[in-house]
């Protein structure tokens, strides 16, 4: 067996992917995916907190742009996490594996309240972790939370899985002669202003040398490739 790479990692989930061919919502089938995928990485001994979006069931940010009161906007998309945090761990104890969800806002009949050196316990133990609630503040992304735990539980590297399979230049989407990056540093993104995480959320990482890989969630193995160190995707910071 291939030794990983890492010993302890913070997987940021995009909220969005959860859609999986859906318009909205979570999907089933994509749950499934995702479960399997994680247990690909869990038999390996690696210890995993886990981030996830909101955005397939409520966008704060998008919600304040159309008149929604910012502070109201953010915490409903924290609620959101939640709900997202609750369906992934549904799906992973369907395989069995063990598993918490903590959340930076208390909601005690469906989550544990976020304690760290509980999580640290939980880790150490082999659980999964997943971390919900946001920070617990208005004004913070789901990035942002995601640096902010990696910081916290002394992660070795931010796992964030997207639909685009690295960073480049300008959207892939939109223009095919986008550039890959298959390596950079925390203050290259950060002049650049490439989007891959907001700046807060890159700063954090950066002040705590923690390296970020950027990976396409949806090409089978990615995440355990990406744990054995294979070049896929791009990696920030780190050797």
């Amino acid at each position: 067996m291939q030794s990983p790479k890492y010993k302890r990692i913070l997987l940021k989930l995009s909220g969005e992917a959860f859609k999986g061919e859906r318009e909205y919502g979570i999907d089933p089938k994509f749950l499934t995916y995702l479960a399997n995928e994680i247990k690909n990485i869990h038999e390996l001994n690696v210890q995993i907190g886990i981030v996830i979006g909101g955005g397939n069931i409520f966008r704060g940010l998008a919600a304040s742009a159309n008149g929604m009161d910012r502070v109201t906007a953010d915490y409903t998309g924290m609620l959101a996490t939640i709900m997202n945090a609750i369906a992934l761990q549904d799906a992973l104890k369907k395989i069995k594996l063990d598993v918490r969800v903590q959340s930076a806002i208390e909601i005690k009949q469906v989550a544990e309240s976020f304690i760290l050196q509980k999580s640290i316990k939980h880790l150490e133990n082999n659980r999964i972790v997943i971390f919900s609630g946001g920070t617990g503040n208005p004004y913070f992304t789901t990035d942002t939370t995601a640096a902010l735990r990696a910081a916290e539980i002394k992660a070795e590297a931010i796992f964030k899985a997207t639909k685009v399979n690295g960073v480049y230049d300008k959207d892939p989407m939109e223009f095919p002669d986008a550039k890959k990056f298959t390596q950079l540093n925390h203050i290259d993104v950060l002049q650049k202003k490439l989007k891959v995480m907001d700046s807060t959320a890159l700063s954090l990482s950066m002040d705590n040398n923690i390296p970020i890989v950027v990976f396409d969630l949806m090409k089978e193995n990615s995440i355990k490739k990406a744990l054995l160190g294979e070049k896929i995707g791009t990696q920030i910071g780190g050797n």
